[in-house]
Formats: C-alpha cells, sequence, structure tokens
C-alpha cells in the first residue's frame, strides 16, 4: 500500500488504522528508517496485546535487521517495561501500541538510547521522510549482513527495577483492586506486586486488544465505574486503573471517589523531595496550583511548561528534575530515565498510605486543595476566533492576567483557566481551577457559553 503518513505520523508517535491506514509491509520501512536515522547497532522491541501487535513488530524488526542492526524482540510489555529495557540496554526502542485507542488501531512509540524521546524535531520527520522516499521509489538494498533477531524477558529485572525504588517492605497490610482494563497491566501488575504486603483483587487482567469490557482509557470517568464499584463491594483501601499499554495510572479511594493526578503528582513531588532535597519538580500549566505550592513547601523548585511528554521529557533533561507530573496522570522519574512510567508512581501511592493509618481520602486532602473542572472539549468551527472572543470578554475585568505559553491561560486571585485547541482536531479544550465549587462552577459554565456560542 501507498499509506498517506500524515495521517498515521503524529507528533510524537505513529498511529492508525490496520492494515486501512498502516500494515506489515510499511512497518518493514518504518524499522529500516528507525535504524538509518538512529544509527544503531542494536535496537529492542516491544508490543502490547493488540492482535495486529506481533505481525507488525515482526516486519518491523526485520526490516531493522535489513539495515545491519540487532534486534532484541521483548514481547508482551507495557511502554513503560520498553523504556526500562531502553535504559538498562542502553538501546533504542520501539514499542507497538495504540494506548487506549479502539482495537482496529496500532502504533509505534519510538525512543532512543536511555529511553530519550523521539518526536517530529529529534528523529520521527527524518524517519517519515525516508519512509516516504521508499514507498514512492522502492525499499532499500539491504546493508551487507544482516542484524541478529533474538527474543529476552526483562519483566522481572523491571519489576526489580521498579520496587528498588520505593520501600514498601515495613506497609501495613493493603487490599487493592486493580483494573487492568484487559490491557498490559494484566501482564505487569502481578509481578511488580508479587511478595508485596497486598491483597491484590484483578479486574479485567485477561489480555484482549479488543477490549470487551470497556476502553482501556482511564481518563474518561465512564471507564473508572467498573474499578469504583469493586473497591466498595470489597471494602479496599484503594483502586487503581491502567490504560491500555498500563504507562498511565489513575487512583480512587476507598470510597470509590477519584484521586485527581494533580493531587498524585503532589504527594509523589513530595516523596522524591524527600530523597531529593531541594530538587526541580516539572508540571504542566494544566495541573493544580496545588502543584507548584506543595513543591515549595518541601523544598523544592518547580517549573511549569507545555502539555505533552516532548515538553515534559526536555525539561526533565534540560533542569535535572527529579520528577514530573501531568494533569492526564503521566508521571516522569528522573531515577526512570526521566520516563513516564504509571506503575512506580502507584507504587508510591502504596507506599504512602501503607505508611500511615489513615484513608486515602484523608491522606491526598492536603494535596487536593482547590475544585478542578477536568478537561472539557468542545467542537467550534473556528478555534482561534472563539480563544479570540474569550480574551476580549475577560481582558476588561481587574486583575486578570494572561498569558500564552499553551493556549491561553487566563488567571485572577481566586480562579484561572486554560484553553487550548487540539492539533488535530476541530476542538478547543477547557480546564477550569478555583478555590471552591461555586466558583469553578460559574467560571466554566461563563467560558463554556463563550466558546459554544459560535460552534
Amino acid at each position: 500500500m501507498t499509506a498517506d503518513l500524515s495521517r498515521i505520523v503524529k507528533a510524537y508517535d505513529v498511529r492508525g488504522v490496520v492494515p486501512d491506514e498502516w500494515d506489515e509491509p510499511l512497518a518493514r520501512l518504518f524499522g529500516a528508517a528507525f535504524a538509518e536515522v538512529t544509527g544503531a547497532s542494536a535496537l529492542v522491541v516491544g508490543h502490547d496485546m493488540r492482535p495486529s501487535s506481533p505481525g507488525l513488530v515482526d516486519a518491523f524488526a526485520r526490516g531493522a535487521a535489513a539495515r545491519g542492526a540487532d534486534v532484541t524482540l521483548i514481547g508482551l510489555c507495557s511502554t513503560d517495561q520498553l523504556y526500562y529495557a531502553s535504559g538498562a540496554l542502553g538501546l533504542p526502542g520501539a514499542m507497538f501500541t495504540a494506548s487506549h485507542n479502539p482495537a482496529r488501531y496500532n502504533g509505534i512509540k519510538l525512543c532512543r538510547a536511555g529511553a530519550a524521546p523521539v518526536g517530529q524535531d529529534t528523529g520521527l520527520a527524518e524517519i517519515r521522510a525516508l519512509v516516504e522516499t521508499w514507498q514512492q521509489d522502492g525499499a532499500p538494498a539491504d546493508a551487507g549482513a544482516p542484524g541478529a533477531l533474538t527474543t529476552r524477558d526483562t519483566l522481572a529485572d523491571y519489576a526489580g527495577h521498579l520496587t528498588s525504588l520505593v520501600d514498601l517492605t515495613a506497609i501495613r497490610p493493603l487490599k487493592v483492586v486493580v483494573d487492568a482494563g484487559n490491557g498490559m497491566g494484566g501482564h505487569t501488575v502481578p509481578t511488580v506486586f508479587d511478595g508485596l504486603p497486598l491483597t491484590l483483587v484483578p479486574l479485567y487482567f485477561e489480555l484482549d486488544g479488543t477490549f470487551p469490557n470497556h476502553e482501556a482509557n482511564p481518563l474518561d470517568p465512564a471507564n473508572l465505574v467498573d474499578l469504583q464499584r469493586k473497591v466498595r463491594e470489597e471494602g479496599a483501601d484503594l483502586g487503581l486503573a491502567f490504560d491500555g499499554d498500563a504507562d498511565r495510572c489513575f487512583v480512587v479511594d476507598e470510597n470509590g471517589d477519584p484521586v485527581s493526578p494533580s493531587a498524585i503528582t503532589a504527594l509523589v513531588a513530595a516523596r522524591e523531595l524527600a530523597k531529593h532535597p531541594g530538587g526541580t519538580v516539572i508540571h504542566n500549566l494544566i495541573t493544580s496550583w496545588s502543584v507548584p505550592e506543595v513543591v515549595r513547601e518541601h523544598g523544592g523548585a518547580p517549573v511549569r511548561t507545555r502539555v505533552g511528554h516532548s515538553f515534559i521529557k526536555q525539561e526533565m533533561a534540560r533542569t535535572g528534575a527529579i520528577f514530573g507530573g501531568e494533569h492526564s496522570a503521566h508521571y516522569y522519574f528522573r531515577d526512570f530515565w526521566n520516563a513516564d512510567t504509571g506503575m512506580l508512581a502507584a507504587l508510591h501511592v502504596l507506599a504512602a498510605l501503607g505508611g500511615q493509618d489513615q484513608p486515602l481520602s484523608a491522606l491526598v486532602s492536603s494535596y487536593a486543595r482547590y475544585t478542578e473542572s477536568g478537561e472539557i472539549n468542545s467542537t467550534v468551527a473556528d478555534q482561534a476566533a472563539r480563544t479570540a472572543a474569550v480574551r476580549e470578554t475577560f481582558a476588561a475585568r481587574p486583575g486578570v492576567t494572561f498569558d500564552e505559553l499553551d493556549g491561553l491561560t487566563v488567571s485572577a486571585a481566586d480562579w484561572w483557566f486554560n484553553l487550548r485547541p487540539s492539533n488535530t482536531e476541530p476542538l478547543l479544550r477547557l480546564n477550569v481551577e478555583a478555590r471552591d465549587e461555586p466558583t469553578m462552577a460559574k467560571l466554566r459554565d461563563e467560558v463554556l457559553d463563550l466558546i459554544r456560542a459560535g460552534a
């Protein structure tokens, strides 16, 4: 097939419908291009549980091997397990997953050695250009002797590395419900949790890339309902929900109520600062006011950045930050090659909860200081015009400030909101925070009315 790469090569990864938008012959070209652009003599490849993953991985690996690269195949893994392999083995890596997208999708997340991200500005544009050339002119000739394909199991080593970073030996026994959503958490959690003082109640641990129970996207509240109910039924101490490739982790408390990722960011930041006094913590501009407040209270230096893992990882590297968190439940650790791992964040929550006697709702209350709207998407015909209308309305109000680090952020003494355009859809994304619920609700509704007036 001659694929339209503009549809499948995104800002940070490759993602599209298989086989309509890309297929195994195209995956082979991506493997060859990845080896060519990185100049790697060896690389590591893993995949999730989607039905199309094994065939795509085999084609990609053979394409890379044809360019002379030795390929280590680690098989079924979470995305952060692939990052572990890239960091521990010092190799560029490719993870075949479409995260929380429906079953017909698949994709590739790429990194250089040490889990360093590959995006449009760090190699992905070059990879796309090579693949486009080869689609038109034919695949490149093999580059001398082909590389070898070998297999390696990294699950136990990955689990051992994570548990070496968080001391769970002295925690009180906890009952935890985990909803893997039929994704890769069902593969990694049993090994990571093995031997810990936890009673594990598994939910949807069967690996099934057709997602028969619910989408593996915990950011949608509808996909947390089963976990919330199970936590209440079991009288569990908390619940954890992983997305399809298990790089994000969402938390619910003992009452089944969701815990804001901002509160988790603040909690983990406080723990990391106890290990690394005076360290820098990265947070994107949509996390709660509580995050930089907690960081400063614990002697750290908060740094605000744009939304998106490439910006977080760039700032992690630039500042030597010890930790970073996003509103979407991506958590980044210097001790994990600056890469994101929801599993390590989950271990921090378990250690914090098990190290004292309060329930989780009480423990996180000091980190959840404000009222958040969550992200609200609105379909609009003209993103720029609606954003300008919002800015004009609030420009006339005293004590209001603006910044455009990422979209439009409007702030006052008791509230703030951010309005960001989607890069791929005709959407505006709104996040609102205020000191109390009535203020947040009034502001949210006013801004939504302005946005949707021209929809």
